[in-house]
């Protein structure tokens, strides 16, 4: 039992650090890449608005995957894409409607699936930050959002990473404590087992006579039993 649950806190363990650097990477990659996180070429990104709706809504994490050759790219793809909005330059994500094409160079036309008309600028290739490749979590963009604020971070991350060192740490020093012990010599451990042996047979000794006074007692019963009995059967012999 006691290996099973130090099995289990150890894979916990594991998982919160792995978790944990995971964030860490994010959070780190997306402050040196304009506020964009990249791994192995994934950009999760947290849905802002509902222009998307019923493809994703605001609130969901969706997965971007970096590309390599605007060619591929064609009518009905997904794509996120730099643009600018009220005057500021700001991240957006929605789906290739149309393809402008001129001499070796191409622009895209651009549609939410909720908006009733098509986007005022077109993406270029050279603000274009990926593709998205369907995957989908509801309202975990939420959750990512308030790891990469300080508190979000100090509360899930570096808290269960001090947890984790110190568990880490306690099962060092136990380990230490353990290596330390002297080692039992034969001499030693044959004593531990003569000591052993005495005090079980001491302790049934102990038993016996617990149980000796009811033995007594059975047997005087018997006694008594069969003495009246002989007594009834010389009886029914004079009868």
């Amino acid at each position: 039992m006691k290996i099973a649950v130090s099995i289990i806190l150890n894979v916990l363990a594991w998982i919160i650090l792995l978790f944990a650097l995971l964030v860490t990477i994010l959070v780190f990659s997306s402050s040196r890449n304009g506020d964009t996180a990249k791994i192995f070429g994934y950009i999760p990104l947290t849905v802002e608005t509902d222009s998307m709706k019923p493809t994703f809504k605001s609130g969901d994490l969706i997965i971007i995957k970096e590309i390599d050759d605007i060619y591929t790219l064609e009518k009905g793809d997904v794509i996120t894409y730099w643009t600018i909005i009220d005057g500021k330059r700001v991240k957006n994500t929605h789906r290739i409607v149309d393809i402008n094409e001129f001499e070796s160079s191409r622009s895209f036309v651009m549609k939410g699936d909720a908006n009733d008309a098509n986007d005022e600028e077109p993406a270029l290739p050279s603000d274009i930050i990926g593709k998205w490749n369907d995957t989908k979590i509801g309202g975990a963009g939420k959750i990512m959002d308030f790891l990469r604020t300080k508190k979000g971070f100090f509360i899930c991350i570096v808290i269960p990473m001090i947890l984790f060192f110190l568990f880490e740490l306690y099962k060092f020093i136990v380990t230490l404590i353990e290596v330390k012990k002297p080692a039992l010599s034969e001499e030693d451990e044959e004593e531990i087992k003569k000591r052993a042996i005495e005090e079980y047979l001491a302790e049934q000794k102990k038993e016996d006579a617990a149980d000796e006074p009811d033995n007594k007692a059975q047997q005087a019963s018997d006694e008594n039993g069969e003495e009246k009995k002989q007594e009834d059967t010389e009886k029914q012999k004079e009868e």
